[in-house]
C-alpha cells in the first residue's frame, strides 16, 4: 500500500487573533525539543517564508486512521510550541486582516523578496501538501498526468480564504489566486515521462525566472526530497479530518492513474476549472474532469469518489472517504464555515480566535 504524508502550513496569530511574526522564536523552541524519528522522515516544525507562519509535517504512514492521528498530534505539538512564544495556530490559508508581513531572516527568502518584488511581499499564505509514494519517477508521472483533470475538485474541497487584507473576496479560495502570481504555479500540460517532466523543469530554471528548483510550484510535482509525488493545490484545511480526505483522495487517485489513462484537457481549461473551483468551492458549480461542463459541486466531488471507489476499497478507505465527504458537504469547507461566523457577527479577529478552536477540535 503506497504510504502518505501531509504537510500544513498555519498562520501564527496572537491569543487575541492578529498575525504574530514569531516563526523564528518558535523554531528555537521547537529545535531544543526532541521531535522526528531519525529512522524517518517528518514530523519536525519547518520554516516557511514568512514570520508569521509555520509548517509541519507527518511521517509516512499507509494507515488512514493513523495519518489523521498524526494531523492532529501535529497540530497540538505545534500550538503548544507556538504557546511558548505568546502564539497561537490558526489552520487558515490566509489572514482575514490588512497584514504587512515580514520575510524570514534567511539568505533565500531575501532573494525572493528582492526578486519578485509585490508577488513575494503578498505571500502570506497557507497550503495543504499531500506526499503519495512513488516506485519510480516514471510512475511518479503518470500519475501527475493523471492527476490534472482532478486537481481542481481537491481545491473545492479545502477551500479557506474568502477573505484578504481586510475585504471579502468573494472567493472560497482566494490563496489560490494570490499563489497563482508565481511563475511556475498552476495546472501543467501533461509531462508524458520522468524525461519530460525534467526537461520542463531544466527549460524553467534556464529562463532565469525562478531562483532554483525549489520554486516549482506546480499544482502537483515529483518532490525534490523523497521518492513521492507532492500534491500542492488545496489551500490548508480547517479542520484536521479534511486534511487527511485530501490525502486519501490523492492515494486513490494514484492508483487509479495505473489503470485506464484519462483523457487530457488542455492547460487552458484546467486552468478556467481551477478558477471555477477557486470561486465558488462547494457553493456553485464546478467543471466536471469528465464532460468538461459545469455540475453542481456535490455532482462533481461524487464524481471523484466513483473515479476512486476501487482504490479505496482495496485500501480500506471507502467507507471513512464516503462518511467524511458526506460530513464536508453537509458542514462546508473552511470558507463556508467562516463566512457562517460572519453572518453570526464575527469579525476578523473573532474569525481567526474559532479557526484556532477548530484547527485543534477532535
Amino acid at each position: 500500500m503506497r504510504t502518505l504524508g501531509v504537510e500544513e502550513e498555519f498562520l501564527l496569530v496572537t491569543p487575541e487573533g492578529r498575525p504574530q511574526p514569531v516563526a523564528t522564536t518558535v523554531l528555537r523552541h521547537a529545535s531544543a525539543v526532541e521531535q522526528s524519528s531519525p529512522d524517518e522522515p517528518g514530523g519536525d516544525l519547518e520554516k516557511e517564508f514568512k514570520q508569521e507562519q509555520i509548517e509541519t509535517s507527518t511521517p509516512p504512514r499507509a494507515d488512514l486512521t493513523e495519518l489523521a492521528a498524526e494531523i492532529r498530534a501535529g497540530r497540538a505539538r505545534t500550538d503548544a510550541l507556538a504557546r511558548r512564544a505568546g502564539a497561537r495556530i490558526a489552520a487558515l490559508a490566509a489572514a482575514p486582516q490588512v497584514v504587512e508581513s515580514t520575510v524570514l531572516p534567511d539568505r533565500r527568502a531575501y532573494a525572493i523578496r528582492a526578486e519578485f518584488g509585490r508577488t513575494a511581499q503578498d505571500q502570506l499564505t497557507c497550503g495543504c501538501h499531500v506526499h503519495v509514494s512513488i516506485d519510480d519517477p516514471d510512475e511518479g508521472v503518470r500519475i501527475l498526468d493523471h492527476l490534472r483533470p482532478w486537481n481542481a475538485v481537491l481545491l473545492a474541497l479545502s477551500g479557506n480564504s474568502p477573505s484578504w487584507q481586510g475585504s471579502a473576496t468573494g472567493y472560497a479560495s482566494y490563496r489560490s489566486q494570490v499563489w497563482g502570481r508565481w511563475p511556475t504555479a498552476g495546472p501543467t500540460a501533461p509531462f508524458g515521462d520522468a524525461a519530460g517532466y525534467r526537461a520542463v523543469v531544466d527549460e524553467l530554471l534556464r529562463t532565469g525566472a525562478i531562483l532554483d528548483e525549489g520554486m516549482v510550484y506546480f499544482d502537483a510535482r515529483l518532490s525534490s526530497r523523497y521518492p513521492t509525488v507532492e500534491v500542492r493545490v488545496a489551500d490548508v484545511c480547517l479542520d484536521a479530518d479534511d486534511a487527511a480526505l485530501q490525502a486519501a483522495l490523492v492515494r486513490g487517485l494514484a492508483e487509479a492513474a495505473m489503470g485506464e489513462p484519462m483523457p487530457q484537457p488542455r492547460t487552458e481549461l484546467l486552468r478556467a476549472a481551477t478558477w471555477r473551483a477557486a470561486r465558488s468551492g462547494l457553493t456553485g458549480d464546478l467543471v466536471s474532469p469528465l464532460t468538461g461542463t459545469p455540475l453542481p459541486a456535490a455532482e462533481v466531488v461524487g464524481q471523484l469518489v466513483e473515479h476512486v471507489r476501487p482504490a479505496l476499497s482495496a485500501t480500506g478507505d471507502l467507507e471513512w472517504v464516503e462518511r467524511h465527504v458526506a460530513t464536508v458537504l453537509r458542514r462546508g469547507n473552511g470558507a463556508i464555515q467562516q463566512l457562517g461566523w460572519r453572518a453570526q457577527g464575527a469579525d476578523d479577529d473573532e474569525v481567526v480566535r474559532r479557526a484556532v478552536d477548530r484547527t485543534l477540535a477532535g
